[in-house]
């Protein structure tokens, strides 16, 4: 039976990380059980034990040990083969895919087209909404080529960023809520409220967005949602509030759901973000014009 490589990558995450908790929250984002029955999987094709667990601690038998530098070999050899014909195929159709978890707006793609046009004529871009369970929108499974997302991304290393703008964190709120008619809510009044949730596997940035380093105790979670459309479905109903920022308040604005300011809480921050090392003209041109225009956009 032919191992996949993504058996290999859930290997070595949990060989480097001697943690199946810590390589499923933190490297793969995925669940734990999901990865435990991947590396039962890959044991039983390899015909080996490859870690020696016990309830608080994972160490690699002679045998895991013999295969991690094979495996982070493979895998290095493969993503370069995976990002070379990636790289050639959008050079040869001279398309740019950009990911994005909740609309852009706020004027830059017009913006950003136009720059693109000039400095790279015959370009064009393809647009990729991601799911909130991909918190690096796109980026680590070479989905997109280069992001336009809230921070924050995974503190791998494997990402880079710039950010193009901060805003305040907003709620949005269902119409009839005992805090709709405020013109803005203190961040203490909203902390016993149930919250709409991004999905366990977004990590830091379903932290963020639930507010929870402002908190005594974390976020009361009364439904999850993978989508922005999703979010304020749940709100609508009355089934929690959600925080957002300024800028998403106005495009996502709607009659049955009330956006407002909060106070108390550090601002959010948009970003355009790219593979770190990856080099080529366009991505550089797209995340520099991004930055340009959104300067530009709050010059006075």
């Amino acid at each position: 039976m032919d191992v996949h490589v993504r058996d290999l990558r859930y290997f070595v995450a949990v060989a480097e990380e001697l943690s199946f908790t810590r390589a499923a929250g933190d490297r793969l984002f995925i669940s734990q059980p999901a990865l435990s029955k991947q590396i039962r999987q890959l044991e039983i094709s390899l015909r080996t034990t490859l870690f020696e667990r016990d309830r608080r601690t994972v160490a690699l038998t002679v045998a895991g040990k013999a295969l991690l530098p094979h495996a982070r070999q493979m895998i290095e050899q493969w993503d370069v083969a995976r990002r070379a014909v990636a790289d050639a195929a959008a050079t040869q159709e001279m398309t740019l895919t950009v990911g994005f978890q909740t609309s852009i707006g706020r004027g830059l793609i017009p913006a950003v087209t136009a720059t693109m046009e000039k400095l790279l004529p015959g370009w064009r871009f393809l647009f990729r909404q991601i799911s909130w369970a991909d918190p690096t929108t796109g980026l680590a499974s070479d989905e997109v080529d280069v992001a336009v997302a809230w921070l924050p991304v995974p503190a791998s290393g494997d990402f880079s960023w710039k950010v193009v703008t901060a805003e305040d964190r907003w709620v949005a709120l269902p119409t009839g809520h005992r805090l709709a008619q405020r013109h803005a809510v203190p961040f203490a009044e909203l902390a016993d409220e149930p919250f709409i949730a991004l999905p366990p596997a977004a990590g830091a940035l379903r932290e963020f967005w639930l507010a929870n380093d402002h908190r005594r105790a974390p976020a009361r979670i009364a439904a999850t949602a993978e989508t922005a459309d999703e979010a304020f479905e749940a709100v609508a109903s009355g089934l929690g509030v959600v925080l957002l920022s300024a800028g998403n308040a106005e495009i996502y604005k709607r009659e049955d759901v009330v956006c407002r300011p909060v106070t108390g809480l550090s601002p959010s921050e948009l970003a355009v973000v790219w593979r770190t090392g990856d080099h080529r003209k366009a991505v550089r041109v797209f995340t520099d014009a991004c930055c340009l225009c959104a300067a530009s956009a709050t010059t006075p």
